[in-house]
């Protein structure tokens, strides 16, 4: 019987119910976290808590987020997390990577291996934003070898298993805390795995940036200071400048 108020489902659309159900419970986990991000906030381990990782975990919290902050010094991201007040906390790099739908890594390139280790197996199919640069005068000879093979694909044999996009890589820590008053001004470019990008896309455009896809990781060699897509430029010419680039 039919009550008033209530569709007469058939058995047909109870399957097909059913069925979008099953579909969705075995898609990728990428792409489970993109429809995850369309309908809640996002839980973000942000690993290095100086002036990008304090900045972008600010925003993204006031955005309704949950961020975790995490560094070497546990007290000082315990203060900052209470200063960024609801929707953060603080913990360890481990605690931090085990919380995080999505890890955004903000640290010295130096600090990369014994970090990794750290971290086990705890990034694996997870989307991992990394804002690191290497720099050869502070970093060493890792810096060396990252730039020699191009940041991305480095970064992808640093992070086995993680889905990485470089992002955050060449603007000012003070424009990602600011960026968001006015938004979709800048342009970011970002490269990566495509299973990620459109996870990260979300998050860049909280921070009040319009995110400009310029290719996968081999193209993220553009995206650090001294390359032509460094500083600030509008979202076209992001593009204008992508496209006279090659991988």
């Amino acid at each position: 019987m039919k009550m008033h108020g209530i569709p007469d489902f058939s058995r047909r659309d109870m399957l097909k119910v059913t069925g979008v159900a099953a579909a969705l419970s075995v898609l990728p986990l990428a792409a489970r976290i993109v429809n995850a991000a369309d309908s809640q906030r996002m839980k973000i381990g942000i690993i290095g808590s100086g002036h990008v990782g304090s900045a972008l975990g600010g925003v993204w919290a006031k955005a309704g987020n949950e961020v975790m902050f995490a560094s070497r010094n546990l007290d000082y991201d315990k203060k900052l997390a209470a200063e960024v007040g609801a929707n953060a906390r603080a913990g360890t790099p481990q605690e931090a990577a085990a919380f995080g739908q999505l890890i955004l890594f903000a640290v010295p390139y130096s600090a990369f291996p014994a970090l990794i280790s750290s971290l086990g197996n705890s990034l694996k199919g997870k989307v991992v934003i990394n804002a690191s640069n290497p720099f050869p005068e502070r970093d060493g000879e890792i810096a060396n070898q990252a730039r020699a093979e191009g940041a991305g694909l480095f970064d992808a044999h640093l992070l086995p298993g993680a889905l990485v996009v470089r992002a955050f890589n060449a603007v000012s820590a003070a424009r990602m805390a600011s960026a968001h008053e006015d938004p979709g001004k800048i342009g970011m470019p970002i490269a990566g795995d495509k299973k990620a990008i459109e996870v990260a896309s979300r998050l860049v455009r909280e921070a009040g940036f319009e995110p400009v896809v310029v290719g996968g990781l081999d193209m993220a060699k553009y995206l650090m200071p001294g390359t032509p897509l460094a500083g600030e430029h509008s979202p076209d010419e992001v593009r204008s400048i992508a496209a006279t680039l090659k991988p």
